[in-house]
């Protein structure tokens, strides 16, 4: 076969997906991007840039979609230009949410397209509107509406879509739900083992172990889409109640989802401004190599992971996967996984005093908790193993082509 991946972040969710189909000597497989330091094995590069950034004086409404139509247009001329080299690819796979999977079925008509959906943006019973204390106005429903427009022709164009969850499915409008498959992008729960004989030293010199009352939290930036003002205010009453627990956090300053703080400030300091924290016995650990941020979740006893309803994080997934009692936000894209008191425990994501009673449970009797532990690890291999997630792709792919 010859495929065509796209999406500006490569390898973004094709990670997996791309070297397997590209290990086989009867494909050819292009992968479109705006990135120019990624390689992947046997697959071919394109790299675009847009023509130029959006207009700032244009109306705010429709500064995502102008971007996402010069998006669209860079990676249509790398498809053109394929066409010219006489490159005829049997399929497209493709994530649209920056616009590069607009034009398509424009330069390549009868080519079938795979469309990965991730999310589709609205007003209400989702992320917007979830937490009371960011306000939402009309300007916000209106611009909203016209952000998901490359979704929605996305959507019209695609033969096929995939989406993570059912969850993310549904997020989209109900008439294309027979279109759209769910298949996870997998986990590589063969490689993710739980360790007994973990050991994470720290910066400070403390060592951890699986004996040591270990909390985690890990995500890509501390936030509030990923619950961290609730999960830093619960920490007081855990360390008040836990003497000898240590809190291990993982993630950036930055901001991934939603808006900064006012002020100047980051989220982790805007937080630690309000809730003064033990430095022995709270540990920033910031961005962390894949096989630190794996150790951290080895020698957690108790994992935090909190989500507005949203894209669920593969950091969920992957903690049970390595055996972890997770602590999950009773919100929907993780009630989908997580079932309270099964394979896992389930909390108020509002209430920093639901989500210490739930941790300090662990911490105090982690012996407990660890028919949890033993489910959520089987819950991670029976729905999200790789192999089988990737067999599943590629049959679909197989299917289209």
């Amino acid at each position: 076969m010859n495929i065509v991946f796209i999406h500006q972040n490569m390898p973004g969710q094709y990670k997996h997906l791309a070297a397997r189909l590209a290990a086989d000597p009867a494909n050819r497989v292009v992968f479109i991007t705006k990135r120019t330091d990624r390689e992947i094995p046997n697959v071919r590069r394109l790299s675009y840039q847009p023509s130029r950034k959006a207009r700032e004086n244009a109306h705010p409404y429709l500064g995502s979609t102008e971007n996402a139509v010069l998006h669209g247009q860079a990676a249509a001329r790398l498809l053109m230009g394929l066409r010219e080299e006489g490159f005829r690819p049997d399929i497209i796979v493709g994530h649209p949410g920056w616009g590069e999977t607009l034009f398509v079925k424009d330069v390549f008509p009868n080519t079938p397209y795979l469309n990965y959906c991730e999310f589709f943006y609205r007003a209400q019973g989702l992320d917007v509107g979830f937490d009371p204390s960011v306000p939402v106005n009309v300007d916000t429903v209106l611009r909203l509406r016209m952000r998901s427009t490359p979704l929605l022709l996305a959507l019209e164009a695609c033969d096929r879509g995939i989406a993570p969850t059912e969850w993310q499915r549904d997020s989209h409008p109900a008439p294309f739900h027979p279109k759209i498959e769910v298949i996870h992008d997998g986990v590589d729960t063969a490689h993710l083992l739980p360790d007994p004989d973990i050991r994470v030293t720290l910066a400070n010199g403390t060592v951890l172990t699986r004996q040591d009352e270990v909390l985690t939290y890990a995500v890509r930036n501390l936030e509030p889409y990923r619950g961290f003002p609730s999960f830093m205010r619960a920490l007081p009453r855990i360390l008040e109640a836990r003497p000898k627990a240590h809190v291990l956090i993982a993630g950036g300053d930055e901001v991934s989802y939603g808006a900064a703080p006012p002020g100047g400030k980051n989220w982790r300091e805007t937080m630690l401004a309000e809730v003064p924290l033990d430095p022995a016995r709270v540990h920033f650990l910031g961005h962390l190599p894949y096989d630190r941020y794996l150790s951290v979740l080895r020698v957690s006893r108790a994992h935090v992971y909190l989500t507005y309803p949203f894209v669920l994080s593969w950091s969920m997934v992957e903690a049970m996967a390595l055996g972890c009692v997770v602590i999950g936000s009773d919100t929907a894209p993780v009630r989908e996984v997580i079932r309270d008191g099964g394979n896992g425990l389930l909390a108020d994501f509002f209430s920093p005093e639901d989500i210490a009673a739930k941790a300090i449970a662990v911490l105090q009797d982690p012996g407990a908790f660890a028919p949890l532990a033993r489910a959520a690890r089987e819950t991670a291999v029976e729905r999200f193993e790789l192999s089988h997630c990737l067999e599943r792709q590629i049959a679909l792919i197989r299917a289209m082509a």
